[in-house]
């Protein structure tokens, strides 16, 4: 089902609702084809996907419609970095190298609260072998030893999965 159409008059995209308000002495089918297509002037938008951006300070936006190969009408999008050069109001200017250090500032610690919350429940799940009447084999000892370490780790906190320790076997 299609969620955006093509204006041919003037190329304006419009959704399935606008239409049916801009043409509301029209009796519309619930299914639309061809022959509503026809009487609207409307050629169907088809969804593309969203690229993936080619980098962290990359953003990927709507940037209208195109056809395509089969002259069909698609999403067209464009690749564009997330930050510039700016100067505040009181003249005072950051660079993007400084907005993009901000901002994997930002990643790096919502990783790093995401990264300590797997680690404190994989800690958790051998608390057990701590009690009194439990005695903890050395490679239990060695394996949460590396969980408590991991904040140490050179990745951090964007570990790969090799950075993990391997649990034990029971």
């Amino acid at each position: 089902m299609a969620n955006e159409y093509r204006l041919k008059s003037d190329g304006s995209i419009k959704t399935k609702q606008e239409l049916i308000i801009a043409n509301k002495n029209m009796s519309m089918p619930k299914v639309w084809g061809e022959g509503v297509y026809e009487a609207l002037g409307i050629d169907v938008v088809f969804e593309t996907p969203r690229p993936t951006p080619s980098s962290t300070y990359k953003q990927v936006l709507r940037d209208g419609v195109e056809q395509d190969a089969k002259d069909n009408w698609i999403q067209k999008w464009k690749e564009e970095d997330m930050f510039a050069d700016t100067t505040d109001d009181d003249g005072v200017k950051t660079t993007k190298a400084k907005h993009e250090e901000v901002y994997q500032a930002q990643l790096d610690t919502e990783a790093a609260a995401t990264i300590r919350s797997q680690r404190n429940s994989l800690l958790t799940e051998t608390d057990w072998m701590g009690l009194a009447d439990v005695t903890m084999a050395d490679n239990w000892k060695t394996y949460r030893q590396a969980l408590r370490d991991l904040p140490t780790h050179s990745d951090w906190p964007n570990l790969k999965d090799s950075d993990w320790p391997t649990k034990p076997g029971t």
